[in-house]
């Protein structure tokens, strides 16, 4: 290969590369712009499903939250993608300019050898220019000339059509891009006019709590003892299984694999498979609901409305629909199924891992039953007052608590 074809095929090379990814940079931008706008439809759905009551502006402040801080995530996501199909117009702007000056200087080329072609010959001074050849060899040398000479007008037509395509893809490529642009340009406006009325909104239910201040934070309080209280019985009844597991060992020939060093679980060679292939999973396993959207993420968090008050977040909690079924996360077994105040908790192992399903009105398991990845475990509770389908879902490692986003695939 020449060195002018390996310069042609690198420069070709890199030109498709530049386009490659700029057509993947401008996908990955409308997928996480739809990706929000889905949120939202979920959002809506699924938060503002009811009409709030008056006892629960604190519920439909948070709810409004969320859906404030999707919606500006949305205009964040939009502008992205408005100012990138702006960086790609004004670069087609350059490349059509470019283009028709290229073009224009071929097209006054071509002309210009047209009408020479046309003033000095003829057929018959083709015929003349070759029989006044001396001999044979020099009749053959002005042949191949005028092959060539015809040649090269036929191929400066065909780069002139080629040019002409080129220049007409590229307009149209620049007006659909245009298009695009005054629709996300739109859409943006869309946006900040309901984020402004949601603001609005947001505004005055701030007031409203504000002047029952005292009645939410003692509300809240109390809450977070309930929640306290769960917390320890769901510490102990992990504990006392990890316990009841490592005490079987001394009474099975079964080979059992118990760490001296930790007070995990005692895991048969079975179990053990299982734990591992849970781990695999990391980041891929379902979502423990059909459909819904995180409300509470793990951790400690600051109130929503609040300020002053932390929340210590033991897990996430998932808003879902009415009469939504809670399901298995993983192939597993049926470790506990906890009563407390006419709700549930069902606990399913995975070799030493838990998910826990939290706050169910009704349960299709019993305990010691094998479960399959999304089997139905239960039906999530109906707040009366609030309106809310929530589902409060935990995933354990022996004694240790796990953030359970690292562990769900994308919703």
């Amino acid at each position: 290969m020449s060195k002018k074809s390996l310069l042609l095929l690198c420069a070709f090379f890199l030109m498709f590369t530049v386009s490659f990814s700029q057509t993947a940079k401008q996908k990955e931008l409308e997928k996480k712009r739809a990706e929000l706008q889905q949120e939202i439809a979920r959002v809506n759905k699924l938060l503002f499903q009811n009409q709030k009551k008056e006892e629960n502006l604190l519920g439909y402040l948070n709810d409004l939250n969320k859906k404030i801080q999707v919606r500006s995530d949305l205009i964040k996501a939009i502008t992205a993608e408005a100012n990138f199909l702006q960086g790609e117009i004004k670069k087609n702007e350059k490349q059509v300019k470019a283009l028709e000056k290229e073009l224009k200087v071929l097209k006054e080329d071509y002309a210009e050898m047209i009408l020479k072609s046309y003033k000095s010959k003829s057929e018959q001074s083709k015929l003349m220019f070759l029989l006044s050849s001396e001999d044979f060899f020099q009749g053959y040398k002005r042949f191949r000339y005028m092959q060539q000479y015809a040649d090269f007008r036929r191929k400066q037509g065909d780069t002139i059509v080629a040019k002409t395509e080129k220049v007409a893809a590229l307009t149209r490529e620049l007006h659909f891009q245009k298009k695009q642009k005054d629709a996300l340009a739109r859409s943006n406006k869309q946006e900040a006019d309901k984020i402004k009325s949601e603001k609005e909104a947001q505004v005055a239910l701030m007031k409203k709590i504000k002047a029952k201040e005292k009645l939410y934070l003692a509300e809240i309080k109390r809450k977070q003892a309930q929640e306290k209280k769960l917390e320890e019985e769901i510490e102990r009844v992990i504990r006392e299984a990890i316990a009841a597991s490592r005490a079987s060992t001394k009474k099975t020939t079964t080979k059992v694999d118990v760490d001296a060093k930790t007070s995990g679980f005692a895991l048969t060679p079975e179990g053990k498979a299982l734990a591992n292939r849970f781990e695999e999973n990391r980041g891929k396993l379902p979502w423990p609901v059909a459909e819904g959207i995180v409300t509470r993420n793990y951790g400690v968090i600051p109130h929503p409305t609040l300020k002053g008050i932390e929340i210590d977040s033991k897990g996430i909690h998932i808003t879902t629909k009415k009469s939504a079924t809670a399901r298995a996360v993983f192939k597993g077994k049926v470790l506990a199924i906890q009563s407390v105040s006419g709700r549930y908790a069902v606990y399913i192992q995975h070799g030493n891992y838990i998910s826990l399903y939290n706050n169910l009105d009704k349960v299709y398991v019993s305990k010691g039953q094998e479960v399959n990845l999304k089997q139905p475990l239960g039906t999530v509770f109906t707040d009366k007052v609030t309106g809310n389908t929530e589902l409060k879902f935990q995933i354990w490692k022996d004694t240790q608590r796990q953030n359970p986003i690292y562990w769900l695939a994308r919703m």
